[in-house]
């Protein structure tokens, strides 16, 4: 299909295909890309994975996810960083240079977002200069601000730069997300400014449709579906210099309900027809 040269099918978007499948539905389309998550990967095994994609000739563009990063307790924290680190050896293995950080909410009992946003810094000294060792770079996402509490502390691209640019852009950058950032007015001045430090390491698609499921974050609706002009997003990260792939990570319960290769080749469809 033409059009689909940057699209790249997030493996969250058809959870319900397993690893050959993906593989195989995306060659019967011509999709080159993928974004790859932790648990089907370690399900299917990664060396496993890594040749399966090898073989069906796939770019994986990221591995989702690292994070979790604002625990306090010294036990907790040492476990998060462990984990970290094994996901930026599963990325090497895989062939990504992105691991997305999805990092973490509030601990238990704790208001104070100051003290759990430094920790993510005080992790993130840590685990830079480990991942640029591997020739992996971390992407933190800002998630929208109704995860604050309980998933995600950084609620836009302001926090996340602020974060970011206290380590090389070789270590950390930031993950562009319509789906989370598109409701706010600063977010174009905040691609611009991430673009100029060379620190957008991916771009993600999925749509903003209301009334929101009961489950909010299976929330995200299917491209051109919702409120958000793709094309208008993917003109400030081009204009900030990004040139790479361009995701459409989908949580959705209906489309899981669907078959995986139908949801696949729509999604496509859908990207040919508002971003490509």
């Amino acid at each position: 299909m033409n059009g689909l040269e940057r699209f790249s099918i997030n493996q969250m978007t058809v959870k319900q295909l397993s690893m050959p499948e993906l593989a195989e539905a995306c060659g019967r389309l011509g999709v080159r890309n993928v974004g790859l998550w932790r648990e089907p990967v370690q399900s299917y095994g990664l060396e496993a994975t890594a040749k399966l994609v090898r073989d069906a000739g796939l770019t994986v563009t990221t591995l989702c996810r690292g994070g979790f990063l604002t625990a306090i307790d010294p036990g907790e924290r040492a476990r998060a960083l462990d984990d970290n680190r094994r996901a930026v050896d599963e990325a090497a293995t895989l062939g990504t240079d992105t691991l997305v950080l999805v990092s973490g909410g509030l601990p238990a009992g704790s208001r104070d977002l100051r003290g759990a946003r430094e920790r993510i810094a005080d992790a993130l000294a840590e685990l830079g200069p480990y991942a640029q060792r591997h020739g992996v770079k971390l992407a933190i996402e800002p998630l929208h601000p109704m995860f604050a509490s309980d998933r995600c502390v950084v609620s836009t691209l302001a926090q996340a730069l602020d974060l970011a640019e206290r380590f090389p852009a070789e270590q950390v950058g930031v993950t562009v997300d319509t789906y989370h950032v598109w409701w706010d007015d600063r977010a174009p001045e905040q691609i611009a400014r991430a673009g100029a430090g060379g620190r957008i390491h991916t771009f993600q698609l999925a749509d903003w449709t209301t009334p929101l499921p009961e489950g909010v974050l299976n929330g995200r609706g299917q491209i051109g579906d919702g409120a958000i002009d793709m094309r208008e997003w993917k003109g400030y990260v081009e204009a900030a210099g990004y040139t790479g792939a361009i995701e459409v990570e989908l949580f959705n319960d209906d489309l899981w309900a669907r078959d995986g290769r139908e949801v696949l080749a729509e999604t496509a469809a859908r990207f040919v027809a508002h971003a490509a």
